[in-house]
């Protein structure tokens, strides 16, 4: 009769069920779990440590303002964080993000026209919830017409890719120095103070809905993320493997879109903030699974978030912003990805 032998050369047998090919496999996902498990511990650690790092005021007024800033961290940090990573695997890069496609700029740019066209009191009059919806709209139809555009007309070509963004983006900053350049100095100040990502102070009410939003568009992925596995080998190979490509592709990028508008009307712009963390979280987790891939992302984004406003508080005494921290580390970063891609 016939022996099956395994690569190794000793003869397979029944009534072993992990065979010699699996068991690297068994293990290292045995080791991406616990990567994993350990992301949620320093998430647990971090969060922690922003509650009741240098307390000196009383406890009770102490943590009520860290939580509401701590929520904003999380809110944030798990929106950027999963979508980023969503947004890879569609683009079939791991250098294109929402930022780097000009999603920071245009948010510039629409602060910018308000306070031109209406004035700076135009902010206040208009209300949180008002002005929170005008930017996630703007920001959600803005996004939606250029990633399909997109990648209907140049599919998976990084470099045009790269370029459109990099044009676009330059397009709005361009247009926003613009009409700054034209501002009195005092609307010139109020403007800036709406441009810098800030957690110190965040409106209660418009942290809700912003954290309602982002609950409902990250479980709203869940029932994707086995298809994203599908998507990430590209057009040519998931429709090949029956799946509705343009129907999953679209899906994933509405709900990115919507994470990251909400995510950016809640606290500004964080250019890099997006491609250091999938990045980082693709080489801390190697694996290609998307079940463990976005929660990775969204821990990881936590992580950055939390962390980097932990050095800029007690590390910088608050003489400067997280948003500069990030995009000063993620623009290296960015340089050094694009390097390795030519």
């Amino acid at each position: 009769g016939l022996h099956l032998v395994d690569p190794a050369g000793e003869p397979a047998t029944g009534g072993n069920p992990v065979s010699a090919v699996s068991v690297p496999e068994a293990v290292r996902m045995g080791r991406v779990r616990h990567t994993v498990l350990g992301l949620g511990v320093a998430v647990a650690l971090a969060m922690l440590a922003y509650l009741v790092i240098d307390v000196e005021a009383s406890w009770s007024y102490a943590l009520d303002l860290r939580s509401r800033q701590l929520a904003a961290l999380v809110v944030v940090g798990a929106a950027i964080g999963a979508s980023s990573l969503v947004f890879q695997t569609i683009a079939g890069s791991r250098i294109l993000t929402p930022g780097v496609m000009g999603f920071d700029a245009l948010y510039v740019f629409i602060q910018t026209v308000i306070v031109f066209t209406l004035g700076p009191t135009a902010l206040q009059l208009m209300g949180i919830p008002e002005r929170f919806l005008l930017n996630t709209g703007l920001l959600a139809l803005f996004g939606l017409i250029l990633f399909r555009w997109l990648f209907r007309a140049h599919s998976r070509n990084l470099f045009v890719l790269v370029l459109v963004g990099i044009v676009i983006g330059a397009l709005f900053s361009s247009l926003a120095t613009l009409a700054s350049r034209m501002l009195s100095p005092d609307d010139y100040l109020t403007l800036q103070t709406v441009l810098f990502a800030s957690f110190n102070t965040v409106n209660l009410q418009l942290l809700l809905v912003t954290a309602a939003v982002t609950s409902v568009g990250l479980v709203a992925l869940v029932p994707m993320l086995r298809s994203l596995d599908v998507v990430d080998l590209g057009r040519d190979a998931a429709l090949g493997l029956g799946l509705d490509y343009h129907r999953a592709v679209t899906r994933a990028l509405l709900l990115v879109t919507l994470l990251v508008a909400t995510a950016t009307a809640l606290v500004g712009p964080m250019l890099f903030l997006g491609l250091l963390v999938a990045n980082l979280t693709r080489q801390v987790v190697p694996t290609h699974r998307h079940t463990i891939l976005v929660p990775a992302a969204a821990a990881v984004g936590v992580i950055c978030t939390v962390g980097g406003q932990l050095i800029v508080t007690h590390v910088f005494a608050l003489n400067t912003t997280l948003s500069v921290i990030v995009n000063l580390v993620g623009g290296l970063y960015f340089l050094l990805l694009l390097l390795k891609a030519v």
